[in-house]
């Protein structure tokens, strides 16, 4: 492990640092942990193995991936295109689409696709029990190197229910918007996202990873299967898009939040409109705004992922700067750090 821990606004700043090793080292987390406060960093932390099978230690500069955590990126890079003028929150899907994606509704817009009130049919429903270990993707996984790509996986899928009607988290509807975004710019979908999201953030360990090819910094993805651990390769897209693959660091995360908040990116009506809560979700009492959870009760952005090898969950309090990030490698590693560490610094 290797730590470091400012004076900060943090009580006890070596508690919170001999707390983290002891719930990293009952619950095996492999991954990253970070958190800054006012321009200090009172912890920075990495355990575990970033390559089991090579027995490659994580560092805090190892990039993980962050699944979900990606949708901020892409509505991010969708509010950017927003703000000039070449897309609007009232666009429809289908005046990109054309006869593309017939099921997915003639009303359906790029607001209800950023704030989870769309209706579309998910390729990969949440609310369906399958174990995080199966094989969820219907086409190889090696042929999703594009976004054009998943045209065939989003497609089939009837309307669930009118849009607008209610918040009902759905990861096609990202990935529809990463396709939107690309038709009407021109670029593709990445690009936009590393011109339009990591370039004015500073973030130059973020990208979009092959997970075939991964750099060596990257931290392999795990899920356990037959009593082993083995990579995620077979479970993801190679390629990830709008509603995940992103890899990043304990760094950039922060980066990423001080630079949002800053207007960096987008500028700060626009982001105090995706932070503003719009919806509540069912049984979990976060709200959300536009690519963004919120707090339940707190002014406190959240972005969130979890996939087979992958949990993700960071936390950015602009009153305070605090920004809480925890970064794991299996599905379940991230939760009982980041649990601690929220009703520690922010609940």
């Amino acid at each position: 492990m290797d730590a470091a821990a400012g004076a900060g606004r943090v009580t006890n700043a070596a508690d919170l640092v001999a707390d983290v090793d002891r719930i990293a080292a009952e619950s095996s987390f492999a991954g990253v942990v970070r958190v800054d406060r006012a321009g200090t960093t009172e912890l920075s932390a990495a355990y575990g193995l970033a390559d089991r099978r090579h027995g490659i230690a994580m560092t805090p500069d190892s990039q993980v991936a962050i699944a979900s955590g990606s949708k901020g990126m892409t509505a991010l890079a969708v509010m950017s295109l927003v703000e000039e003028g070449t897309l609007s929150l009232g666009t429809t899907a289908r005046s990109l689409l054309g006869t593309d994606l017939p099921l997915i509704a003639d009303d359906v817009t790029v607001e209800h696709l950023l704030g989870h009130t769309s209706g579309i049919g998910d390729y990969l429903d949440e609310d369906d029990d399958i174990p995080i270990s199966a094989y969820a993707m219907t086409v190889p996984v090696h042929e999703l190197d594009s976004t054009e790509q998943f045209l065939r996986v989003l497609d089939g899928f009837p309307t669930a229910f009118p849009a607008g009607d209610r918040f009902f988290y759905c990861n096609g509807g990202f990935v529809v918007l990463a396709l939107l975004a690309e038709r009407a710019s021109g670029v593709p979908f990445h690009d936009l996202v590393r011109d339009r999201v990591c370039r004015p953030a500073g973030l130059a360990d973020t990208d979009f990873l092959r997970s075939d090819a991964l750099p060596g910094r990257a931290a392999l993805g795990y899920v356990e299967m037959d009593g082993q651990w083995r990579t995620n390769v077979f479970h993801v897209p190679v390629l990830g898009t709008g509603d995940g693959g992103i890899y990043t660091t304990g760094a950039d995360v922060h980066r990423f939040w001080t630079a949002l908040f800053a207007g960096a990116i987008i500028s700060t009506d626009g982001v105090a409109q995706m932070v503003r809560p719009r919806s509540t979700a069912p049984e979990d009492p976060r709200r959300y705004g536009l690519g963004f959870w919120v707090h339940p009760t707190r002014d406190v952005a959240e972005l969130e992922g979890y996939d087979a090898g992958a949990s993700f969950l960071s936390l950015h309090d602009p009153a305070d700067g605090l920004t809480v990030t925890v970064m794991g490698t299996t599905a379940e590693a991230a939760w009982p750090l980041a649990r601690f560490l929220q009703a520690r610094l922010v609940d």
